[in-house]
């Protein structure tokens, strides 16, 4: 037993004192005389002793009245060891779009939310942090009204995470008992590594279940130009039952275009086509109807009209290679001489090639670097006759790179390196038995840039990144089949794509992407981006003929944006959320590590109540004071 005040309990010494009176008392008794003196010494003898015991019973009475008084002001009471530990509380709430799932007509998330209000204490102080949020050292009652209404989140904390962040929210103390409770439905992505928690937290996990676990989500589309004046659209889907048949409708903005099934396969993915027509501005939204997760039932994209790239080569070469390699839509191709060349051209163009070039004239060479720092790719093809040392003063004021001795060797090209930007989504898998070009002369470049092919020495055949891209070996057909190998219509058109980020038909919301506009603005204008009133401003980067945007942090919400300049549309963007959350595999956490495993919300308050219960005594030896104040007047009347 122990006491809350127990400093009263000196007070119990006070009952000395009625002993002490009981044992000093003296009493004096008036002598009387009788006749029959024989007779009255007996009834005197008999009322000594009746006297005796009334007073010994009423001194045992009132010492025990007295001190459950005492001990009742004491206030005694009986607990567990952790019950008088000071304690502190940090709740997780996952947030994340796989909460959607429903039980009993009921998300996840909603359940969760509306038992951890009905069950928590009013007075109880706590920390609460969701993956992206957090409240620090709040009452439920701060907080009621933003939980009930908590959207959310394409974002997901992994366990690790989830400990390192409540670390942050629990004081230094090492008195303190620190309750880590986790609502969450647990997917296997949020195990990564060594997922167990820290043993100095009392982690308290309650999975969330849902009683349906298959989800049908609109994963990806692809758009297929084609040859004619119509494009294919695929649409790729997951986690549908074999053989079932699923509505997919599209939209151009609310307008209802098209409408297919799917059917899935034993995987349980599908793909539908549609055809839309080409080069025609499309903002395309998907949709299809499933009970289970909402968010990714629908799916934004949109098509812009495009934009060519314009390629200026300088060229000495009587090969039309260049001419083959750009004539597509998607590129705007001129080709001069250098003779012939209008440096004015320059201005305007996302890629200059220089190719098969004796020299780089001085003058040339100037407006070749104000190109590359205004953000141009240039793509250097040296002649066999270069002369390096007009080819180094160029290089040296680009990049950390050198011509140093031509070779003339016979060589293969036999190095591809394929996680290279320009080869990165290229190749299936790595080739082995590639059919390699040939190389009679090459020059050995002493650079930084990162090597994209060599030659089996180990020379450089082209290296670069970054707008900047050399060539070791000169590419005339009398010195190399190179231009007749696959391998060069990758190489360019890859090139060629870096210099313009084109806007994709979407974008991921969370991952970091970049896209070029093409606009021209002033030194002090921006682009905004907007949607329906959600309005902001993206990380930008003004070159002369364009204008580069990051999108990182912002959105935070998928659709379809407007890019604007000066408040007129330029074109749009659309963005979705990642898929991620789609697939409802669940994680056993039964094999974790300093977890404590509840059923419900309600079951872990019930159990940490218990763990905090205090059974006090004072009422009863109050009680037990009254009954001992009845038996001493009981005493008093009854005993004689």
């Amino acid at each position: 037993m122990q006491f809350k005040h127990p400093e009263i309990l000196w007070a119990l010494f006070l009952l000395v004192i009625p002993i002490l009176i009981h044992l000093f008392q003296l009493r004096r008794f008036t002598k009387t005389p009788f006749t029959n003196v024989a007779m009255l010494q007996k009834v005197v003898s008999e009322s000594r002793k009746s006297n005796t015991l009334k007073k010994w019973l009423l001194l045992l009475t009132r010492l025990l009245l007295l001190a459950a008084i005492i001990i009742a002001f004491a206030q005694p009471f009986t607990s567990a060891t952790t019950a008088l530990m000071e304690k502190e509380t940090v709740v997780y709430l996952d947030d994340s779009f796989s909460m959607q799932a429903k039980n009993n007509g009921i998300s996840l998330l909603e359940k969760a939310v509306q038992g951890f209000i009905k069950n928590i204490d009013e007075e109880t102080e706590f920390s609460l942090f969701t993956n992206e949020k957090t409240y620090n050292n709040i009452r439920v009652g701060d907080i009621r009204n933003t939980l009930l209404s908590l959207p959310y989140s394409y974002k997901q904390l992994d366990l690790n995470e989830i400990g390192l962040k409540a670390a942050s929210l629990f004081s230094q103390s090492n008195s303190s008992i620190k309750n880590l409770i986790v609502v969450s439905d647990f997917q296997e992505r949020m195990a990564s590594g060594n997922s167990s928690m820290d043993s100095t937290l009392s982690a308290y996990f309650v999975p969330m279940q849902p009683r349906e676990v298959q989800n049908v989500s609109i994963d990806s589309v692809f758009v297929d130009d084609g040859l004619n004046e119509q494009a294919m659209l695929q649409v790729f889907l997951s986690g549908g039952n074999e053989n079932e048949v699923l509505p997919i409708s599209l939209y151009n903005n609310d307008e209802l275009i098209a409408k297919t099934a799917a059917k899935f396969k034993s995987d349980g993915g599908a793909k539908v086509e549609f055809t839309i027509p080409v080069n025609e501005a499309l903002n395309g939204r998907l949709s299809i109807i499933d009970n289970a997760l909402g968010y990714d039932n629908q799916f934004y994209f949109n098509i812009n009209s495009k934009e060519k790239i314009k390629v200026l080569a300088i060229s000495e070469s009587n090969s039309d290679y260049l001419n083959r390699l750009f004539r597509s839509d998607e590129f705007d191709f001129q080709k001069y001489a250098l003779n012939q060349l209008d440096y004015s051209n320059l201005d305007n163009q996302n890629v200059v090639i220089l190719d098969d070039l004796s020299t780089i004239p001085s003058s040339l060479q100037n407006i070749l670097r104000t190109f590359k720092n205004d953000g141009g790719t240039l793509i250097i093809v040296p002649a066999i006759d270069s002369d390096i040392q007009s080819y180094n003063s160029l290089l040296s004021s680009l990049s950390a790179a050198q011509l140093l001795e031509r070779i003339t060797s016979d060589a293969q090209l036999t190095n591809i390196t394929f996680d290279h930007p320009l080869y990165r989504d290229v190749f299936e898998r790595e080739v082995t038995n590639f059919q390699y070009p040939s190389v009679k002369e090459y020059f050995k470049i002493q650079t930084s840039l990162p090597l994209a092919l060599s030659l089996d020495g180990g020379d450089i055949f082209l290296a670069g990144e970054n707008g900047l891209y050399i060539f070791g070996v000169p590419l005339a057909l009398k010195n190399s089949n190179f231009i007749n190998s696959p391998l060069i219509v990758p190489t360019f058109y890859n090139m060629a794509q870096t210099s313009l980020q084109v806007p994709k038909p979407y974008q991921t919301l969370g991952a970091s992407s970049t896209v070029d506009i093409s606009v021209q603005i002033g030194n002090d204008d921006i682009l905004e981006v907007s949607k329906e009133g959600y309005e902001f401003i993206p990380l930008q980067q003004t070159f002369p003929n364009r204008v580069r945007l990051t999108f990182d942090q912002n959105p935070t919400e998928d659709g379809i944006y407007s890019i604007r300049q000066n408040g007129q549309a330029v074109q749009n963007i659309s963005f979705n959320y990642p898929r991620t959350e789609s697939q409802l595999n669940y994680l056993d956490i039964g094999i974790l590590a300093n977890v404590n495993t509840i059923d419900s919300i309600p079951e872990l308050f019930e159990y940490l109540k218990a763990e905090n219960n205090i059974t006090a005594y004072w009422k009863w030896f109050v009680i037990l004071a009254l009954l001992l104040a009845l038996i001493e007047v009981l005493i008093q009347k009854f005993v004689t």
